[in-house]
């Protein structure tokens, strides 16, 4: 496979890689001035409100043609996939889209009137990442800056490490400096309490040198209203983000766990070994409120049925993406699964519609229609 597959970076690398505590551009308690500001440690008595959650509206970035999908030749398809997203997502909110001020008309001209489309400067399209996670509470909204470093410093984010302060000055919102690097596909949220993250990608040196397990579980609680920290192991080094939880397990509904599993027979190898570990933790885990969780499988397509897609394409049905009145879920192709995941996850989201669109090329860069979106929950 070629392109720049968030899986696969370590086996053929990007052009854009740093290394080293250097490439974080914009870390904890820096400040460049220009937004309102709330200091980390006044952060308490705000919550992080579950995906299901009214919104009003979703931010998306356009991947723009000086990126390392360029150098892969899949620049104009990957901007059909996220154009394809942005439209069906604003079939039921406004969608907000970040694109090069010189893409800006193009960008437009793909998505449709129905995408609003802004100049704001991105090195490729993972909002969910780069974008600010969202919390209210007593003062209203706020926006939590988990000051994107590109992964641990993987990729170039020189622009994608402004965005969450961007976003946060354009919409006049409140911007929470977290005393950590994290992003927003790390954490999952049932909105009563309970926060689901893997251990991979928080607890490591590339974000939070020098942090403990208990210091960052202690921040994370105060960001983003939490009083029950579900820890899963993950996998770190196999993929660029170190494994972010939004592709292994999500909250459907109060007291239920949707769980990616790999396709029958699959044979053992590391991702098997973190879904198993996952499993484990997550069947003898209580959610903030004490109830045992219910699990859900959530079977992955079989990778015989994706025809020419690469090995390290990212065929996890858990990556969909709640939006008002409906489901955005991933088509792959496999006829059989892509069934099956859209009853499952349309049976846990009871009066919502299921949405499938086909994101191939966004798979094969490791990432889902979670990753490439970020919610602005309504007050």
């Amino acid at each position: 496979m070629k392109g720049p597959n968030r899986r696969a970076w370590l086996r053929f690398g990007a052009a854009g890689v740093l290394t080293g505590a250097g490439a974080v551009a914009c870390g904890p308690g820096s400040d460049q001035g220009g937004e309102e500001k709330v200091p980390a440690q006044e952060a308490d008595g705000w919550r992080m409100p579950p995906e299901t959650q009214q919104h009003k509206r979703t931010f998306m970035a356009w991947p723009p043609l000086d990126s390392d999908w360029a150098s892969a030749d899949l620049a104009e398809d990957v901007q059909r996939d996220i154009a394809g997203i942005a439209q069906r997502t604003a079939e039921f909110e406004p969608v907000v889209l970040l694109a090069a001020p010189k893409e800006v008309k193009a960008a437009q001209r793909a998505c449709g009137a129905g995408v609003e489309v802004i100049p704001v400067a991105v090195d490729d399209l993972w909002m969910r990442d780069t974008g600010p996670t969202f919390v209210t509470g007593p003062k209203g909204l706020a926006g939590v800056d988990l000051h994107f470093n590109g992964w641990g410093g993987k990729q170039e984010h020189e622009r994608d490490g402004r965005v969450a302060r961007t976003v946060l000055t354009r919409e006049h919102v409140p911007r929470i400096d977290a005393p950590l690097t994290a992003e927003g596909g790390s954490l999952e949220v049932d909105g009563q309490g309970t926060l689901l993250v893997t251990e991979s990608s928080l607890v490591n040196p590339n974000r939070n040198p020098g942090m403990s397990r208990d210091e960052i579980e202690a921040a994370l609680k105060n960001l983003v209203g939490a009083t029950k920290v579900i820890w899963l192991k993950g996998l770190r080094g196999e993929d660029i983000t170190d494994y972010h939880v939004d592709s292994l397990a999500r909250f459907a509904e109060n007291g239920v766990v949707l769980l990616s599993s790999p396709p029958r027979n699959t044979p053992p190898d590391v991702w098997t070994r973190a879904y198993d570990q996952a499993r484990s933790v997550l069947k003898e885990a209580t959610d903030a409120r004490g109830r045992r969780l219910e699990l859900v499988d959530l079977p992955e397509p079989d990778p015989t049925e994706l025809g020419s897609r690469g090995a390290d394409f990212l065929g996890s049905y858990a990556n969909y993406y709640v939006v008002n009145d409906a489901v955005i879920i991933p088509r792959f192709g496999d006829r059989k699964a892509d069934r099956n995941a859209a009853s499952i996850i349309g049976e846990l989201h009871p009066g919502r519609e299921v949405v499938p669109v086909e994101i191939h090329t966004v798979a094969e860069g490791g990432g889902g229609i979670h990753c490439a979106t970020q919610q602005q929950p309504e007050l």
